[in-house]
């Protein structure tokens, strides 16, 4: 790639105030400013039957989602569910939208129909002055943004790259075996920063604790990894590989494994792997149309700390692998094992797997991102347009019960242009 440069001169306001001016930054892609509104509505698309859903994600909170669609992007709330707002242009539409939080910042990447913003760029939105507020333009395309409020993550193929939100100064560029998911997943709590992205080794996952400066490699499978996640603290990591049979929980400060939980024996693509804030449930689902819920036997001290409140600061500061405790919570059941388990290492290793501990049978086939609701429910948004609220008995476990079920994009999915937001 060849290094490129620009000067940025641009204020980010956030629901946390507005942050200084930016600076600028060199390396592989061109950082840029734009001064007028670039996205403009159209009244034409309001509800055309045409309408194709590109893109699904939810924001770091669960508690709304973005919607990239072949006209330009929306956003919904999850509870109680409505759509919050849409912007439609007649550009095309995108195929990635990443929220941050609740605020008025947003990421988007245009679609490969876009005419005014192509794949390979990054669009810093700001929603509420209706203006693109910085780009960066890479040379090759985009397959997946996060964020978090002091971080832009731009992943490539084979790079991700880190840039201070605040400049969008380039900070680190992480090589990665080849990554056309743009698997990659960040922690959300303001005094811990860590990510996690697959490594340079078949089935490795790179852990980067930035605050200590600390990278550590887990070999986590034997396949190829297809889906992970942190908790809000990162201190936890749940994976997935290409076979789908299996998700493992990781303690990401010494690479330790925690637990290992069977989703199936038949190969599955695994769609998105949701931790619950507490780090006492773990959501699944995959091409097979079912989500599987696991009972996690490791829980994170200080589990009911907010985000960002005084407490998890105190936790934070004076913790660090040890803050992990392998406890089984006496008020949730336990995953089901088979009934041959007292017969591990004659049997086949699937006797003595844990189960999942709750169910939800949804069309199979169908793309399907998981994540958790208030008081043991479940939210679920599919590429078909739907979304799902259910709920699980957290003492009995099996069949979850559908609560609400609602299509907020009645469109014809083309399998081959629709994207996950992948954690």
């Amino acid at each position: 790639m060849t290094v490129h440069s620009s000067t940025m001169t641009s204020a980010f306001s956030t629901s946390g105030g507005i942050l200084p001016p930016a600076g600028y930054g060199g390396h592989d892609a061109s950082i840029g400013v734009v001064s007028g509104p670039l996205i403009q509505s159209d009244s034409e698309f309001n509800d055309n039957d045409d309408t194709e859903l590109y893109y699904v994600s939810w924001n770091q909170d669960y508690g709304c989602f973005a919607a990239g669609t072949s006209h330009g992007f929306r956003i919904y709330n999850c509870d109680p569910f409505k759509e919050t707002f849409r912007r439609d242009l007649k550009s095309g539409g995108f195929k990635i939208v990443e929220m941050l939080f609740r605020c008025n910042i947003l990421a988007l990447v245009g679609s490969n129909a876009n005419a005014q913003y192509p794949p390979n760029k990054v669009i810093i939105w700001d929603d509420h002055q209706s203006r693109c507020i910085g780009e960066f333009s890479f040379r090759s395309e985009v397959r997946a943004v996060k964020l978090r409020r002091d971080r832009v993550v731009v992943v490539l193929e084979h790079k991700i790259y880190v840039y201070n939100f605040m400049d969008l100064k380039l900070l680190h560029q992480i090589e990665t075996l080849a990554n056309p998911r743009g698997i990659c997943c960040l922690s959300h709590h303001l005094n811990t920063s860590v990510l996690a992205c697959p490594g340079l080794r078949r089935g490795q996952v790179r852990v980067e604790h930035f605050g200590l400066n600390m990278t550590k490699l887990i070999n986590a499978h034997d396949s190829k990894i297809s889906c992970l996640t942190l908790t809000m603290d990162g201190l936890l990591l749940a994976t997935a590989s290409l076979r789908g049979t299996l998700i493992r929980i990781f303690n990401t400060m010494d690479g330790t494994r925690l637990q290992e939980v069977r989703r199936g024996v038949d190969k599955a693509d695994i769609y998105s792997i949701a931790l619950s804030p507490n780090a006492q449930w773990l959501a699944v689902s995959s091409d097979k149309g079912t989500v599987h819920l696991f009972s996690l036997r490791v829980r994170v001290v200080g589990e009911d700390s907010s985000i960002d409140s005084p407490a998890s600061t105190d936790f934070f500061s004076q913790n660090s692998s040890n803050s992990l405790d392998p406890l089984i919570s006496p008020s949730t059941g336990a995953n089901p094992g088979s009934s041959l388990s007292f017969m591990k290492g004659v049997l086949p290793k699937y006797f003595s797997s844990e189960w999942s501990f709750a169910q939800l049978h949804l069309q199979e086939c169908t793309q399907f991102i998981a994540a958790f609701g208030s008081q043991n429910s479940v939210v679920i948004v599919g590429m078909d347009g739907s979304f799902h609220r259910c709920s699980f008995d957290p003492a009995n476990g099996g069949l979850m019960v559908q609560q609400e079920c609602i299509r907020f994009l009645k469109t014809e999915t083309r399998a081959r242009s629709s994207q996950l937001g992948r954690p």
